[in-house]
């Protein structure tokens, strides 16, 4: 280690006043010692001060460059040198010495920037900032023969882009094409699944994702899934997931989604259709996601609904209703509530058996697929009445829906169960659906619901108890005593942060539970009169005749 002091004394001069050769021998001794221990090492170049003398020595001109920026790479491997170099000042001319042409010295430059700035998101950000991506993208087009400066643009890329503000300037570059460019040259596993790597999080940007549509990564993914679909070599089976999750993933941003669709005619959503019946899960996961994207829009729902997609996302549920791929499962639900949105394709799903076929997936006891079915059942029986009757008399659902109803660890199904009791009513104005709904136990629920933080469920719930009071009254009140729905209403009342439409539906609500003697007693012991009154001056002038419709109401009956 004499070796190493006497080098580290010798550069401090050499650096100020010598001959290259000699800075040379000092710079080969320094690597030769990190080479042998690089944190023991790296321990006397932070203590001899030597770091701020590098910064001098980064210039273009200097033959020892490549040499200078290797040692700042070594040394930065290790966390406790990194916030040194920063102090010493040698990210600046580190960027500066990215506009060089010599090859080497763009490697080393490469890895020391990589290895000072490795994990801090600070520091990264500081890099984008000084403009280093455009850079990046121009030497990766440049250099692409070049497989260690390539490698190195793509570990840059890599990590910049996990930050949001990097993919703006991205988007403005020609990376798209850089990279389709690169991924078709590639022929090993390793090599493609590093622009991968790169791809995943800079197609989460919109513009980028239709910039990768354009450059022709489509096709690409396509010819991956073709190779490997049918081989059961590991390499093949990650990289058939990491293809057909980022088709999918591409279908997420609308222009893209829209550009690949072509109408139903496109040749990439022609593909996409012959993944569902597929007999790998992976493919058929990817396919059932890809429909659901393209089912975001109404027309492209109404296309693929005339021309039969629903018969195959139910023969792709068939095959995964016992012990079944959850994901699947869960994908193909989410397809078919997307598809079910536009009014005109309701009709025509129910009477292909959709909600048959979704029931199928009641006893499931995992959220993600409970959730996406609760979701589909309220779709499609939305202004259906027939529909919504048929499926609130079914006795095992009901009962599964006030069961979930109280999954308070699943916030998600535990609202979209209420939505549908409150839907079924709604929808199908039905006597005994809420007889079913009342001997289910769900009527505690519907009232819970009109307390929601969320006015459009506060709103659904008021709504469905109106009708429950006018339809089957004699039938529920014990339950709506029980469950204090006069005093609820009362608080919904009083509370000037309830929005007109709670105030309405409450008002039209107590009008319609006079009908019950024992509810009728409820009212008058609270002071309902009062807050009614205070409610005829409301700006709201739909509030403001209820108040008053609703005063009349309760004078007569006092």
């Amino acid at each position: 280690m004499d070796n190493l002091t006497d080098a580290l004394k010798k550069l401090k001069i050499t650096a100020v006043d010598s001959t290259a050769d000699s800075l040379e021998g000092c710079l080969d001794c320094l690597l030769q010692a990190l080479a042998q221990n690089n944190t023991e090492t790296s321990e006397k170049i932070q203590k001899s001060g030597i770091l701020q003398v590098f910064a001098s020595l980064l210039t273009p001109q200097s033959s020892c460059t490549a040499k200078v920026a290797n040692i700042i790479a070594e040394v930065a491997k290790n966390e406790f040198m990194r916030n040194s170099c920063v102090e010493a000042g040698l990210i600046p001319p580190l960027v500066q010495l990215l506009n060089c042409k010599d090859q080497e010295v763009l490697l080393q430059t490469g890895r020391a920037l990589g290895n000072i700035c490795y994990d801090s998101h600070t520091l990264q950000s500081q890099l984008i900032n000084m403009g280093v991506i455009p850079t990046l993208v121009k030497l990766l087009g440049i250099h692409c023969q070049n497989a260690a400066l390539t490698e190195m643009c793509l570990v840059a890329f890599g990590n910049l882009a996990e930050l949001e503000s990097s993919k703006e300037q991205f988007a403005y570059t020609n990376i798209a094409e850089e990279l389709v460019k690169l991924f078709k040259k590639q022929i090993e596993h390793d090599k493609k699944e590093m622009v991968f790597e790169v791809l995943a999080p800079l197609a989460e940007n919109d513009i980028i994702k239709l910039q990768l549509v354009e450059a022709g990564l489509v096709e690409c993914l396509l010819e991956i899934v073709q190779k490997t679909v049918d081989s059961d070599k590991e390499d093949d089976i990650a990289e058939l997931k990491t293809a057909s999750d980022l088709m999918v993933l591409l279908l997420l941003g609308d222009e893209s989604m829209q550009k690949l669709f072509e109408g139903g005619k496109g040749s990439v959503f022609q593909r996409v259709l012959l993944w569902i019946p597929s007999n790998n899960h992976q493919l058929q996961l990817a396919g059932a996601l890809a429909i659901a994207n393209f089912a975001r829009n109404d027309g492209n729902c109404i296309h693929m609904v005339d021309n039969g997609i629903v018969q195959k996302l139910m023969d792709l549920l068939d095959r995964h209703v016992e012990d079944g791929n959850v994901t699947v499962q869960h994908a193909a639900l989410s397809a078919l509530r997307n598809l079910a949105i536009p009014v005109v394709n309701k009709a025509k799903m129910l009477s292909a058996g959709v909600a048959e076929a979704v029931l199928k997936f009641l006893r499931s006891e995992m959220p993600p697929v409970q959730f996406k079915l609760l979701g589909t059942l309220r779709m499609l029986i939305d202004a259906q009445a027939e529909a919504a009757e048929q499926v609130g008399k079914n006795v095992k659902l009901v009962e599964r829906l006030v069961e979930w109803c109280e999954a308070k660890d699943h916030a998600g199904v535990m609202g979209e169960s209420n939505r549908l009791l409150s839907a079924l009513i709604r929808h199908s104005k039905s006597k005994d659906v809420i007889k079913t709904i009342v001997q289910s136990g769900g009527i505690k629920h519907l009232v819970t619901m009109a307390t929601s933080e969320h006015v459009i469920m506060q709103n659904e719930a008021l709504v469905a108890l109106a009708l429950i009071a006018a339809l089957e009254l004699a039938t529920a009140e014990k339950d709506l005593e029980s469950a204090q729905l006069v005093q609820i209403l009362h608080r919904l009342l009083s509370d000037e942060r309830s929005a007109p439409e709670i105030k309405y539906n409450s008002m039209v609500l107590i009008c319609a539970l006079m009908g019950s003697e024992l509810l009728h007693k409820e009212v008058q012991s609270l002071a309902f009169l009062d807050v009614v009154s205070k409610l005829r001056s409301h700006e709201n002038k739909t509030v403001a005749q209820q108040a008053s419709l609703t005063e009349q109401r309760l004078a007569v009956e006092s």
